[in-house]
Formats: C-alpha cells, structure tokens, sequence
C-alpha cells in the first residue's frame, strides 16, 4: 500500500449539518479542494457513524478524492452518528428521499458544478443504486461495491427463499447494537442525551420486519432496482468479489444496464475496497480506478473508460481449501459482452440410481463465514466433512487444458419428497488428487419456492419433481487431473433455518440430474492483458488499538457435546475492536455470535448475539455504554425472538427494554 501525500490540490474539510425539507439536519463531513473554481461532489450516505466507527476508512479515501479536484462527502442517515431524526428501516423510504435532498443540496452549493456521484460499499453501495433508480437530476455517476440489487435473495436475509438463520440473525443483531450508540457530544452538543433517549424510544429490531416477509413481497421489491433497471439513469461502475456473497449483482448490472454507461469489476476480494489490502488478494488501485470514472462522467473527460471491456473478472487457478488467502493465484480477463459469447453452458449429467439424501443436521459448519472481512478463519475449510454428509457427483478434468469457468453455473435435480417441506443446498468443489476439496461455488433452494421466490407452494408428497436454480457466480479455473465435484445436501445450517420434518431429507434421481457450467472458451490470440496500478490511498486518521492482556477468542469454534448430541458454532466476527481515535474518544465493542443445533431435530436449531459497546472520552468524563442480547429459536409453527438493549450513561441506566415476539412461519 502507498501513502500518498502529494496531490494537484490542496485540501481542507468542515462538518456541517445539511437540512432536509422536513427541517432534520443530516450531520455532513465535506473535503475539498482548495480552489476558487466549483468542483464535482462525491457523496457517501449510511448509517455508520462518520465521527468513528468509519473514520478510518473515510480518511483513506476522502481526503484522496478531494486532493484530485472534488468534493467528496461523508454524511450520516437519519437517526444515526450525530445526523437528526429517528433511525429507521434499512433502504426506507424516508432514507431514500433523504439521500435526494442531499444529492440535491450538494448540486446547489456555489462550490460545486452541480454535477453529483454517489459511492459506497455494503450499505452505501446499496442506497447508491436505490437513490439512482429514482434518478435526481444532479446524479450523474455511481460507484457500488458489494451491493445489492435484490434486496430478497441477495442481501444477506434469504437464500433460495430460505431464511438466511447465519446473517438475518447477525445483522439484525448489529444494527439493534448500532441504532441504540448515542451521539457524541463532542460533535453534537449538548443536546445529545435528549437526542439519544429519543432515538431509543423509537427503536425497533430490525428482524421483527424481516420475519414478517418470508416471500418475496412488495417490502422486498421495494428498493431492490432488479424491479426496474431501466429507471437507473446514472452511469454505473458496479464492483464485487467472488468472495462476497452480491457479486451476482454486478453480472446482472452489466446485462441489464446500457453498454454504453454501465461497466462491471470482479477481483477475488471479500466484502471490502479493493485497495485495502485484505485477505484474499491481489489488491488493486482502486481509487485510481474509479477516478478515471469519476473523471469522464463529471468532469466530461476522454479518458478511454467506456473503451474497457464490459466485464473485467479474475479467474483463480486450482488452489488447496484454506480459511485464508493473503493472495489466489490466477489472471484477470475481459468480456466486451454480457452474456459472453466466449461462455458456453456445458451440461454434466449425473450417472447412477437413485440415492436417499438426509444430511445430518449440523451439515454446513463447515460453510465459512457468509459476509468476509478479510479475517483469517473467514473462508470454508476443506470440504471433505461436508462432502461426506452429502450426495456427491464427480466428473473428472481430463486434456491438456484447464475447464475454466466464469459465470453462475446452475443444476437440475430429479427429487421426491415424503413430506411437504425441505430444503437443497448444491456446492461446487475442486477436487486436487490428494483428495483435498476446496469450494468453488454454491447455491441453495427452499423447495417450496421452487416455482417463484413470491410465493409457497408444498411439494406434492411422494411424488417427483424437477427443480432448476443457479449457484453463486464464480470465476475458476480446474486443473487436468483434479475432479469436478457437485454435492448436494439437504440441510446446510447456520446457513441455512431448517424446516419441521426436513430431517427427512429426500430422494435424488440420477437419471434428468445435472450440473451446467458457464465454461469460457480459451483466450483468443491477441487477447490484451489486463492491468491495474498499485493500491494507494490518503494519509491514515492515526487511530491506534491499544493492547489487551485479555486471551484472544478463537474467531469461529465448533464445539461438539456428545452426550447431548448438540453441535455448536461459537463467532467472534471481529468487528473493531478497542481503538482510540486522535480527538481523545476510547471506543471499545466486543461481539459474539452462537449458533446451535441437535442431532436429528430441526426444531432446536437458535441463535444468540450479544453485543458491548463504551464510548469514552476521559478528558470530558463522557462515558455511555450499551449493551444488547438478540435469540431466535422456532417451534413447528414459528419463531421466537427475544432482543434486549440496556443502556448506560455512566453508572445510571437511562434505558433497558425487552422485547419477545412469535412470527409464524409461513413460507422462509
């Protein structure tokens, strides 16, 4: 990584609070250009506090934007960080509007040309999307990375129409944790108790919504830009990794979009900046990259960016299973179309008789984390546990040449069913001659969803049916002499929430089964190679990370009870940490996460997240804490949810509330 210290422009920054028309003030971080000339703004909106929790981050990037001529923006959503207004929903409505009425605010200030770009990541790459389908006129180019463009099945709450047990829970429990922080007073003044009381009156936990929408319904279209993409009018550079779980978006974002302002990036990275040099590399120069966008977009600039190819993707090379990677081997290629002509859909039929699947209960503790960060037991392990507890189709790599694969494979199942209910989960694995599986790619299916995600339909019991649906898109490249190896299972928890009477599996019929990969013809001659400059980003904030004396938690521990027959998956997901920010705030958290389920019953399958966060800032005696507990179980006919927030401001609790709701089980 380079620190670069010099840029064209000189740079200063200011916090405001820029008012919205129903008289709430979103609290703003503006750098800019020293410079008498108006200048193109850069905004990115979400709700992870600006003061702190992203501070590191911004000044990687920020500052570096505003040093080559722009106004870059770093705002808070409503009711979060020291923004005003009650925090609400993820993507709502009134967080959408919002993001208009600032777009707009920052197109009519006398500094900028009136020519707006939206960025992010996760959350902001998201809402950059949503507030581009409702297309405000100043908005003429976007940045999204690790996004969404199906809020459904593509964003972290269900799967195949499966509820997503591993991140529903998760997430939900992290923005129970993150909607009840207080404002700092450092930045918001002395009216920050009142403010914070208020915003935890009106808290809510998200998960008590997404239990409530187990089909794809009106709450899921909404926001979710796959409804529309012709309404997106801004030119969109869509970003992913093949080690996210939405690099899907940026595939279906350069189909659908027009060619001629739509251009798509997938490298081998987690859900991070390419620049950031996490786990798994190669990184990229990121912000060189998207400066040329921003360039020829806002600026007017005849830069060669719409001379790229449609598509730039890294193909892995064969590689052994590894919970991390510091860099996969492997090459970047170009698409000038999407779909590519160069990828052909390549059947593999299933050989054999039928085979009876009923896949022990905790089959999928060996799935990796669903959202990696980058951190060292982030990726799935070797599959060969996994593969065992499922039905397993092999064809092997024959020739000289490698069978590349760039694209979503997808697979048709011949299944019965004894019961009205179950679930198929499919993988693809790379099989090295040791006998080493290392995952490829994956997708499930909630079989009552078999014929629409927006709707339930109980499988005819006893009888045979063929499903069809896709995998995760992936770009890989297996090896002559290894194997092709599709298994498929019928439970994959914590991944995947089981089912009463799922346990019970069901059969698979060889004969109409197969697995269909996108294989990629070999790079015609004269194929130009396609390179990137190295990483570098602004001068860092300067945090630091204090030591602890405390024994560091394994990051994820299987713990088997044999008497008991349970198995357990304990989470530290590693968020931050202790760190101490230049300004003199301590800000301290710590998480874990639960995930437990018994031999043989679906039903005891739950969930337990509990999460502690302290701002402290001694020079002033601030100090607030909070502290919160989230559990999902289920029963037949529902799930059961407790969350719990208790909050302090030093030794006096000023909030503790309990809520516990049952959300019958209709469909997920």
């Amino acid at each position: 990584m380079s620190i670069r210290t010099e840029f064209p422009y000189g740079t200063t920054h200011e916090d405001v609070r820029i008012p919205l028309p129903d008289g709430v003030e979103l609290y703003a971080r503006i750098w800019r250009p020293v410079t008498d000339e108006p200048v193109p703004a850069l905004l990115e909106y979400l709700p992870h506090r600006l003061t702190d929790w992203t501070a590191p981050r911004d000044w990687q990037r920020h500052p570096w934007y505003a040093g080559h001529g722009y106004a870059s923006v770093r705002v808070d959503v409503r009711g979060h960080g020291c923004s005003g207004g009650l925090p609400g929903d993820e993507y709502d409505a009134r967080e959408l509007a919002d993001g208009v009425a600032v777009v707009e605010w920052l197109a009519a200030q006398e500094w900028c040309t009136g020519s707006v770009g939206m960025f992010g990541i996760s959350w902001g790459g998201c809402n950059s999307l949503q507030i581009a389908a409702l297309a405000p006129e100043p908005l003429k180019a976007v940045v999204t990375v690790c996004s969404t463009d199906d809020r459904y099945d593509n964003d972290g709450h269900y799967m195949g129409g499966s509820v997503l047990a591993v991140d529903t829970h998760a997430w939900a429990a992290t923005m129970l944790a993150f909607a009840s922080r207080p404002p700092d007073p450092h930045y918001a003044g002395d009216g920050w108790r009142a403010q914070w009381l208020d915003r935890l009156a009106a808290v809510e936990p998200l998960i008590h919504t997404w239990l409530s929408h187990q089909t794809r319904d009106a709450y899921w279209r909404h926001g979710s830009v796959c409804e529309d993409y012709g309404a997106i009018g801004a030119a969109v550079l869509a970003v992913g990794g093949w080690h996210d779980p939405s690099r899907d978006t940026v595939l279906r974002l350069v189909e659908h979009l027009p060619s001629a302002r739509v251009r798509g990036l997938i490298g081998p990275w987690s859900h991070q900046y390419p620049d950031r040099g996490l786990a798994p590399g190669p990184a990229i120069g990121f912000l060189q990259e998207t400066l040329r966008w921003w360039d020829h977009w806002l600026k007017g600039a005849d830069n060669g960016v719409t001379d790229e190819p449609l598509l730039r993707a890294w193909i892995s090379d064969a590689h052994p299973p590894a919970t991390v990677y510091e860099e996969l081997p492997g090459r970047w290629v170009g698409e000038k179309a999407w779909p590519s002509p160069t990828v052909i859909p390549v059947p593999y039929v299933f050989q054999g008789g039928p085979v009876a699947v009923a896949s022990p209960q905790h089959t999928g503790l060996d799935a990796g984390r669903f959202l990696p960060f980058g951190n060292d037991a982030d990726l799935p392990p070797d599959q060969r546990e996994e593969d065992a507890k499922s039905a397993c189709f092999e064809f092997p790599v024959g020739g000289g040449e490698p069978v590349e694969i760039l694209g979503r494979p997808s697979v048709t199942l011949r299944l019965r069913l004894d019961v009205p209910y179950g679930q198929v989960v499919a993988r693809l694995c790379d099989v090295a001659p040791d006998g080493s599986s290392t995952l490829v790619t994956r997708g499930a299916l909630n079989l009552s969803a078999r014929q629409g995600r927006d709707r339930a339909v109980p499988w005819p019991v006893g009888s045979y049916e063929d499903v069809t649906f896709e995998l995760n898109g992936i770009g890989h490249a297996f090896t002559p002499g290894h194997r092709i190896r599709l298994a498929v299972s019928s439970a994959y928890w914590p991944w995947i929430w089981p089912r009463a009477g799922s346990g019970a599996g069901w059969t698979l019929d060889p004969a109409g089964s197969s697995v269909t990969l996108p294989v990629r013809a070999a790079s015609p001659a004269g194929e130009a190679g396609i390179v990137f400059e190295p990483p570098e980003q602004a001068t860092p904030l300067g945090v630091s990370f204090p030591a602890t004396l405390d024994e560091p938690r394994p990051e994820r521990l299987v713990v088997r009870d044999v008497a008991r027959g349970t198995w357990r998956l304990e989470v530290d997901p590693r968020h931050g940490g202790t760190r101490v920010y230049p300004d003199g705030l301590e800000y301290a958290e710590d998480a874990t996460e639960v995930y437990e389920i018994q031999d043989g019953d679906p039903l005891s399958a739950r969930t337990r997240s509990q999460w502690r966060i302290r701002l402290h800032r001694p020079d002033s005696g601030w100090d607030a804490r909070v502290e919160t507990t989230s559990e999902i179980s289920c029963d037949e006919g529902g799930f059961l949810t407790t969350n719990e927030v208790v909050c302090w401001e030093g030794e006096e609790v000023v909030f503790h509330r309990t809520w516990e709701r049952r959300l019958p089980r209709a469909a997920g």
